[in-house]
């Protein structure tokens, strides 16, 4: 317990408490401690002020459904939410905790629109398609021992489900909300040339200051034009996997 208590406590805090809430609401769900329906994202309980809905949609999954599934989007969690926190946003961790919400506030939305009540599998995408930009050179490996640039990655992974089960859905929104930041933070401002159209708000900049130092190396952003500015400061994958499709619950 030791052991399992320092390994929790040397995983940056964004991604360990994210990995943390994934576990304890999908556990309460599934042994009966929490009702699932109250969990997932509808709107009609949001209009009552069931606000938690917006979290935990993105946290809660039904194991017993798709439990290889959710395994894997744990990994997945862990794996590339820890080496963006420890890479590219070492320094800086208001800026990692405003991606989150960002994309966050995205599925959300996204969720709302097409109706999707378990937002787990597109915001850990979305993650996953970042670090993929900023590492585009990479090279990953996936099933079978292919080995391709890691730009490609979230594109396999949408490509292997859509042909295994017919799914998808999740996939692309996940890559929709993903570019939308990795736009708008960097590549407009960065490489276009145009004015920054999001930054991290001042009040998280106070709570989560900017840290001197830091631990770098997995991958770096592109860099602004002397002009603009200067940039942000700035491996092999578990297989591929079976992403599979969202799931409705009904009521009580």
């Amino acid at each position: 317990m030791s052991d399992l208590g320092e390994w929790f406590r040397s995983v940056p805090i964004f991604t360990r408490y994210w990995f943390a809430g994934s576990i304890l609401f999908t556990l309460l769900g599934r042994f009966g401690f929490i009702n699932p329906y109250n969990l997932i994202l509808l709107y009609e309980p949001l209009k009552s002020f069931q606000l938690w809905r917006l979290v935990t949609s993105v946290l809660y999954y039904p194991i017993q459904q798709a439990g290889f599934h959710y395994l894997i989007n744990l990994y997945f969690l862990y794996n590339y939410s820890r080496r963006l926190e420890e890479g590219q946003y070492a320094s800086k961790p208001s800026d990692y905790l405003f991606l989150l919400i960002f994309n966050w506030t995205c599925c959300v939305i996204l969720g709302l629109v097409a109706e999707l009540p378990i937002l787990m599998d597109p915001m850990i995408l979305s993650v996953l398609y970042i670090w993929c930009q900023l590492n585009k050179e990479t090279i990953v490996s996936f099933w079978f021992g292919t080995r391709f640039k890691a730009i490609y990655l979230p594109w396999v992974l949408l490509a292997f489900n859509l042909v295994l089960s017919g799914g998808g859905i999740m996939e692309l929104f996940g890559i929709l909300v993903g570019h939308l930041y990795y736009f708008l933070m960097y590549k407009y401002p960065q490489e276009m040339g145009g004015p920054v159209l999001i930054q991290t708000p001042s009040f998280l900049k106070s709570l989560f200051p900017d840290q001197v130092g830091g631990v770098h190396g997995f991958g770096v952003a592109p860099e602004r034009p002397a002009t603009r500015g200067t940039a942000r400061p700035g491996g092999g994958i578990f297989g591929g996997h079976n992403w599979g499709r969202g799931y409705t619950l009904g009521g009580n």
